[in-house]
């Protein structure tokens, strides 16, 4: 046996997760490997004709206070921590009657799912394990004599380590588990740390601590040469992180982050209102529409820029029907999400292998709280996510005219869209469709011209007469800094502006908007987008 090898002679398991545990417990027993263990583990392996002594006894002490008190104990931690080759740690271990622990199986109080089911402050406080993390921390430093084990998926791995290794596991398994362990009680603190933080109301603690689960190794990141995974938190928002794939080839990252943005959007629509689909193509909406069916919104959306729309995600607020499917399916598309799908649907778009297919059981509420992180050098920026919604009551009308209510539909409809697409932007409407998307332009006046130039584009591939833009209305994401880009969409056809105001020159561009007869209201609110 070579020297990195560690027999296992006596183990300690304490879980709450107990899959596996039976199997686990006759692999040590096979070893003759003798198994302490507390409350329900301890009789789940009992009731399976392990043998196992309960911690209380190995201790001569009682578990007490509900549970609280129970592996907190010199003989416990003495047997995890001490140095079996140091004479002045194995002397302890004598005079005190200390034998050692060489396996450690922890999993912790389930305290993300207790609060994922909203349970109330004092059962969540409750449900924060002591004695599981102290015993991780202490096996896992102590790596070098002590296997520790916090997740049932790496059972099979010590399994066999101790069937071909007689009895014993290696020092680079150890490791590795001991590498996992520290990650685990490092993402179990997180989530303590944030769930205090909310319910003290402190949005920006002063430490920021983040954490989640790996859900796969990609492929590659926005680029072959980048390496990327993706992980996913605890939250239980609709997305693309909770989604079910119901087909189609592995999701890179960039179908990840395009496939996030079309969601989040289409769901600013309420379904019970009108049916919607957004079409994205790297994170912005190249077209969004509402309509009187799916695939009506769907052909509506797609009218807008039928060209960038190929190889684009495709976003759903209802479920995907037969018909829409028919429809989606003649173009190639990388993805499509949905609330759901109907069983012809799914038929139709199994016959496109590579297409995926990932239905989210429902949507993300737009008003809900949350936050949103990006990476810096140094540091990270985290802000509210960008929850706000223009009603009605909030628009102020600036112009000699104001807007019909036809006009009034499309420009909250344009304004909801802007919030979506990357800043500088112009997004023009009409009949609660986009008809031109100017994204992205370190220029608002050069975003107004883009769009207006797709929208061209379009009205030539589809044989129309003239752009869609010719009484459409045009949304601003920001105040427009000059009247140029005013006139501009006034000069692409549109009747009516939606902006947040607030322009040291708003005088000079509400004046604009008159001498062009247009329709203009201020929000009061932008949404900047990088």
């Amino acid at each position: 046996m070579s020297r990195d090898q560690v027999v296992i002679k006596r183990a300690l398991i304490s879980v709450s997760d107990k899959t596996g545990l039976v199997e686990l417990g006759q692999a040590l027993a096979a070893r003759d490997v003798e198994i302490l263990s507390t409350g329900g583990s301890a009789k789940m392996l009992a009731d399976a004709g392990v043998p196992v002594r309960e911690v209380a006894d190995y201790t001569g002490f009682p578990e007490m206070m509900d549970g609280r008190v129970k592996t907190l104990h010199p003989k416990v931690h003495g047997g995890i921590l001490a140095l079996r080759d140091k004479t002045e740690h194995t002397d302890a271990m004598a005079a005190h009657d200390i034998g050692g622990i060489d396996l450690v199986v922890v999993n912790l109080y389930p305290f993300e799912e207790t609060v994922a089911k909203g349970a109330d402050f004092a059962t969540c406080i409750e449900n924060i394990d002591i004695g599981g993390p102290a015993m991780i921390r202490s096996a896992a430093k102590n790596h070098d004599f002590v296997t520790i084990v916090v997740d049932a998926g790496d059972y099979g791995a010590v399994i066999t380590a101790i069937n071909e290794n007689d009895g014993a596991t290696s020092l680079d398994l150890r490791r590795k588990l001991a590498a996992k362990a520290y990650a685990r009680t490092g993402s179990y603190d997180a989530a303590i740390a944030g769930w205090f933080a909310e319910q003290q109301g402190d949005a920006f603690p002063d430490r920021l601590v983040v954490a989640g689960q790996r859900q796969e190794i990609l492929r590659y990141g926005e680029n072959p040469h980048q390496e990327a995974a993706f992980y996913t938190n605890s939250a239980t928002r609709p997305g693309v992180a909770t989604a079910t794939q119901i087909q189609g080839k592995a999701l890179s990252y960039n179908n990840l982050n395009d496939t996030d943005a079309a969601f989040e959007l289409v769901s600013e629509f309420d379904p019970a209102a009108a049916p919607a689909v957004a079409i994205i193509k790297h994170a912005n909406p190249c077209g969004v529409a509402l309509g009187s069916n799916m695939r009506e919104a769907y052909l509506n959306a797609l009218a807008c820029d039928p060209t960038s729309a190929f190889g684009g995600i495709i976003a759903l607020n209802r479920p995907l029907d037969e018909i829409t499917a028919k429809e989606i399916s003649n173009i190639f598309t990388e993805v499509i999400i949905a609330p759901d799908a109907d069983d012809a649907a799914r038929e139709i778009i199994a016959t496109k292998k590579n297409l995926r297919l990932l239905l989210t059981g429902g949507l993300p509420d737009p008003k809900a709280k949350g936050m949103t992180m990006k990476s810096l050098a140094g540091g990270y920026l985290l802000q509210t996510r960008d929850a706000g919604r223009v009603v009605d009551l909030d628009l102020k009308v600036v112009t000699k005219r104001p807007p019909t209510e036809a006009e009034l539909a499309d420009l909250q409809f344009a304004f909801t869209v802007a919030k979506h697409v990357k800043s500088n932007t112009i997004v023009y409407a009409k009949d609660r469709a986009t008809v031109g998307v100017g994204a992205g332009q370190m220029s608002r006046i050069d975003a107004a011209r883009i769009a207006a130039r797709k929208a061209e584009d379009a009205a030539k591939e589809a044989g129309h007469p003239e752009p869609l833009t010719r009484g459409s209305v045009a949304a601003s994401d920001a105040f427009f800094p000059f009247a140029d880009g005013l006139i501009t969409t006034a000069e692409a056809g549109v009747t009516a502006v939606i902006q947040p105001g607030g322009s040291m020159r708003d005088d000079e561009v509400i004046a604009a908007a008159d001498e062009a007869g247009l329709a203009m209201v201020f929000t009061g609110m932008r949404h900047f987008r990088h």
